[in-house]
């Protein structure tokens, strides 16, 4: 089913449209956290920038003794203030530092003349505890922060007016990733508003009529009377069921002339062939009067056949459920027990029901005749029903297993009446077959015989409420 559902229209625009909301919010989730990071970087350089501003201001304002004790208070876990002679950076390294030297120069009030040296370095893959932190101070801010994150060290060497240096160090962490039940929540709504959309858009616009484009297309690929479809759905839809429209009118049409001219001849042939068994009744040679007979008797069931197989392509007969068990049954005591029914379980399947009885017979007729009798079984394969007729006779040589199904063709050439039909018989079952969604077909049997099996779908048709008859999918 789910199978299914992915290779169908409906199925991949779903996961289309899934597939592209994750991948947009997680874009999103990674920029907002990228510009979160940098918002929260330069926050924490600009507050250690400040700090180190006012001590440095402290420090040159207050008497030397006082220099340690504003240290002391100074210094916190995450930051580190020392006096020293030399400055702990060589030189800035980094350009985009400029902008913290320019906020400690403003604090300050200093000019360009100052020396203030600024120095960023990040550390990744683990945290490292600044030195000075005591061993349970480290792994609390370990546990804090995960353990594993993005570490940036900033260093500052600010040069006082007495000569001596302030260093200063820190470091702060880029905040992790996270995605918090909110934007979870936000997401799943999203999504589910945008299905339910997209699916009713789909459904009601898009899928539906295409559907039943298909099955109205399946329907006439059948025989069936179909009534012109509503144009509704896109533009390139409705474009679409039109030209389905016209085309299957045209369609209606042409089959329709071409079996009323074939109605017409043979209607128009009967009567001179009527006058011309009148005539030959008058022959008074006996020899001559049989032949003559004869040939008119066999024109006149050719134009039989060929009308009943001009039938066999314009099928009206409606669509009925039957047990095919007791279908066969049926058909078995109308024969008068012409054919030996090997019965299965129940099995029930919607066809014509005189139209595929007819394919039958002539299966049947032509397996007495030819193959000396005829068994008959049905099974299940596959999600289709198969009928099989066999005999026990002589068989079909390979290459005339395919052309026997040509109308008028006939593997005894003797044309006599005694031994063969017209040559209509195996065409007229196909016809009736395919019509129905299946398939005839003849197959040499290992051990001797002929095995004729046609395939019908166990769910082929279904009833239209509107009175017409509507195929469903084909199951095969």
């Amino acid at each position: 089913m789910i199978r299914g559902f992915l290779h169908s229209l409906s199925g991949q625009l779903i996961l289309l449209i899934i597939t592209a909301l994750a991948v947009a919010q997680a874009i999103s989730l990674w920029l907002f956290v990228d510009e979160r990071s940098m918002a929260v970087r330069a926050a924490l350089g600009f507050e250690a920038a400040g700090r180190a501003a006012n001590v440095a201001r402290l420090i040159e304002q207050a008497p030397s003794e006082l220099h340690p004790s504003i240290l002391r208070a100074a210094n916190s876990p995450l930051v580190r203030f020392d006096l020293a002679d030399t400055p702990a950076i060589e030189e800035s390294r980094q350009e985009d530092t400029s902008a913290v030297a320019a906020r400690i120069r403003s604090l300050l009030g200093a000019t360009e003349d100052r020396d203030i040296r600024v120095n960023l370095h990040q550390i990744n893959n683990s945290i490292v505890p600044l030195p000075h932190l005591s061993g349970s101070m480290t792994q609390m801010h370990m546990a804090m922060m995960g353990g594993d994150v993005s570490t940036v060290e900033m260093s500052l060497s600010i040069a006082l007016s007495g000569g001596q240096w302030l260093n200063v160090n820190t470091r702060f962490e880029r905040p992790p990733l996270q995605w918090n039940l909110l934007s979870t929540a936000s997401f799943g709504l999203t999504a589910a508003f945008i299905l339910i959309v997209v699916i009713w858009f789909l459904l009601r616009r898009l899928i539906g009529p295409l559907r039943r484009l298909s099955l109205a297309a399946d329907a006439f690929g059948r025989g069936e009377n179909a009534a012109a479809l509503p144009l509704v759905g896109p533009r390139e839809v409705q474009e679409l069921t039109g030209t389905f429209n016209r085309m299957q009118a045209r369609l209606t049409r042409y089959v329709a002339d071409r079996t009323r001219v074939l109605a017409a001849l043979g209607h128009d042939l009967r009567s001179p062939l009527t006058a011309l068994r009148v005539r030959a009744e008058l022959v008074d040679d006996e020899e001559n009067r049989e032949r003559l007979i004869s040939s008119i008797e066999e024109m006149q069931g050719m134009v039989e056949a060929t009308l009943s197989f001009a039938r066999g392509l314009a099928i009206s007969e409606p669509v009925e459920t039957v047990d095919l068990a007791a279908f066969l049954e049926k058909l078995r005591e109308d024969m008068l027990g012409a054919f030996t029914l090997k019965t299965r379980d129940e099995l029930s399947l919607r066809l014509r029901p005189n139209a595929v009885r007819r394919a039958l017979r002539n299966l049947i007729e032509n397996a007495a005749r030819y193959g000396g009798g005829a068994t008959v079984s049905f099974r299940i394969d596959d999600g289709s029903a198969v009928v099989e007729v066999q005999d026990d006779g002589p068989g079909i040589p390979e290459e005339d297993l395919e052309r026997v199904f040509e109308p008028y063709f006939r593997l005894e050439k003797s044309r006599s009446r005694d031994t063969g039909g017209h040559g209509l018989g195996l065409s007229i079952a196909r016809t009736i077959i395919r019509a129905h969604g299946g398939d005839l077909t003849l197959h040499n049997k290992p051990g001797g015989g002929l095995l004729a099996a046609f395939v019908l779908p166990l769910q082929n048709f279904a009833p239209d409420p509107h009175g017409a008859n509507t195929v469903m999918q084909d199951t095969r």
